[in-house]
């Protein structure tokens, strides 16, 4: 059946604009938020809330920045975010390249499925007791303790993505290094590694946002300000009789920089290593 220029015209017509309404969808709660971080005071009590900024303005940008605690909460998810990513991948790495390399292996099998089981347990039924863990080993209100409960939940699913990437490169070349004396450390570094970087940077794109985001931990784990990281700090903002909305917008908005930045520098690696990592092994 010949489609006549016409229809294919109205059905492109038709897709974008489907498209353009569930961009709009998913990007107005973002695009309200920086409209209510640059409102003045006024404009944000209004009974009549708008998109127009009459006044725009920085005060609540500069409050959040110099009159608040967000730059330790700031400091403080980066510490975090980043140790956790780095310790998530020296794990995964060697996880994943074992069970490629020996995947045929009762042990390895086994283990694939436990990776695989720990994934369908929700975190909120671990909380207590990785909170009952933590508290006898000191790691309450510490960084330690974060990075060890973020890697708990990350590790499995950054294993599966570079065990797909692990699994396409054939063994041959390993045993080309090895006869030319490279050690099986020498062999991950060196070789394996460079061929499987868009898959370890989406690992490790995965492990910094999942860490970054993360509320629920954070929040029961962390009881003090010298070490409360940025999604339990910017509740801050919010009382129990009082919400200073332009400050929690505004910090919002700065807690989302970071993230945006990454996945826009990243996302053609981590498209390539959520797909690969999905129908590859």
């Amino acid at each position: 059946m010949v489609v006549g220029k016409t229809v294919r015209r109205l059905q492109s017509a038709l897709a974008y604009g489907v498209l353009f309404a569930l961009a709009t969808f998913c990007a107005f709660p973002l695009l309200w938020m920086v409209d209510t971080a640059l409102k003045p005071l006024q404009e944000i009590q209004s009974l009549h809330p708008t998109l127009l900024i009459v006044h725009p303005s920085f005060d609540s940008f500069r409050r959040v920045l110099f009159q608040t605690d967000f730059p330790i909460y700031f400091r403080n998810s980066v510490i975090v975010a980043a140790g956790s990513t780095i310790l998530t991948l020296l794990i995964a790495i060697f996880a994943a390249y074992v069970l490629s390399r020996f995947a045929r292996s009762t042990l390895s099998r086994t283990l694939t499925s436990a990776l695989l089981l720990s994934q369908m347990i929700p975190g909120v039924l671990l909380l207590v007791p990785l909170y009952l863990l933590m508290r006898t080993l000191g790691l309450l209100s510490s960084y330690g303790g974060l990075i060890i409960v973020y890697c708990t939940f990350t590790v499995p699913l950054c294993v599966f993505m570079l065990k797909g990437f692990f699994d396409a490169i054939p063994g041959e070349i390993e045993q080309a290094a090895e006869m030319d004396g490279c050690s099986r450390v020498g062999f991950v570094y060196r070789i394996l590694l460079p061929l499987s970087a868009p898959g370890v940077l989406a690992a490790g794109a995965f492990a910094f946002i999942n860490a970054w985001n993360e509320f629920m931990f954070a929040y029961v784990f962390i009881n003090d300000e010298a070490h409360r990281t940025l999604t339990p700090g910017i509740m801050m903002f919010r009382s129990a009789h009082v919400t200073d909305w332009g400050g929690l917008m505004a910090a919002s908005v700065l807690a989302v920089v970071p993230v945006a930045a990454c996945f826009l520098y990243l996302q053609r690696f981590l498209i390539d290593g959520l797909t690969s990592g999905a129908v590859k092994g």
